[in-house]
């Protein structure tokens, strides 16, 4: 399988600590990871290398059947590359509709003229009617956004990123602050986008990370300590001593 994201040997390091050491990561286009590791394990620094936040010291990051070098391209061209990414804290725009928040977020023409002109097709309507039934909102479309739950803030961000069409998700902590109901339903949607993209999923609780089901990467001092699932790598030594342990 190629890899559509590909990762190898980088470093990068923050007034003489090293977050991320001679990382080396893959993941195929439709495909499911989750990435676990105690607290200051790379996790952050990892998401923030691939979408250009951070530049690394030394490494190799290739994206894309063609292989493009995402290092040293602006965040901007990155998220317009393919790679989204949504983090911890949901950020929407509280004083718009679900629907409005989805129709700001389609893949389209972001000139400031086009912006100002933008009027919904009857195809951009349909899009978002779908996303919205992607994320468990089609009830909510017409609400504020501000008025909803905390877990349907974070569906209405993915669904916000999966209006963008990216070709790779990065999501941080989807499941924290969640009821178990939310969390089930958070599962639910991104097991169902990593059939035609590929999901990256940073997460701190294993209860989650098992229900994904899914090939997990530990990280540990800015490496990876150990890949494969969630019962295989919790029974490797290493990661016991340095993760389950503590």
């Amino acid at each position: 399988m190629s890899s559509l994201l590909e990762v190898s040997g980088v470093s990068v390091s923050f007034d003489g600590f090293r977050a991320i050491n001679n990382l080396t990561f893959q993941i195929g286009s439709a495909e499911l990871r989750a990435v676990i590791g105690p607290n200051g394990a790379g996790k952050t620094t990892f998401m923030d290398i691939v979408t250009g936040k951070t530049k690394p010291d030394k490494g190799v990051i290739l994206w894309g059947e063609k292989s493009v070098s995402l290092i040293g391209m602006s965040e901007a061209k990155i998220a317009r590359g393919g790679i989204g990414r949504k983090f911890q804290k949901p950020t929407v725009f509280e004083d718009q509709s679900v629907q409005e928040n989805l129709l700001m977020a389609l893949r389209k023409d972001r000139s400031p003229l086009a912006v100002l002109f933008f009027k919904p097709s009857a195809a951009d309507l349909d899009r978002v009617a779908e996303l919205a039934g992607d994320i468990g909102l089609s009830d909510a479309l017409l609400r504020v956004s501000g008025e909803l739950s905390h877990g349907q803030k974070q569906w209405l961000e993915i669904g916000m990123l999966l209006a963008q069409e990216p070709r790779l998700l990065l999501v941080d902590e989807p499941a924290a602050g969640m009821t178990p109901a939310e969390r089930e339903k958070t599962t639910a949607i991104l097991v169902e986008a990593a059939k035609t993209r590929a999901v990256v999923v940073v997460e701190h609780d294993m209860e989650f990370v098992r229900r994904l089901n899914c090939k997990v990467t530990v990280l540990h001092e800015g490496s990876v300590l150990a890949e494969g699932s969630l019962d295989h790598v919790t029974k490797n030594q290493d990661v016991i001593d340095v993760y389950l342990g503590r």
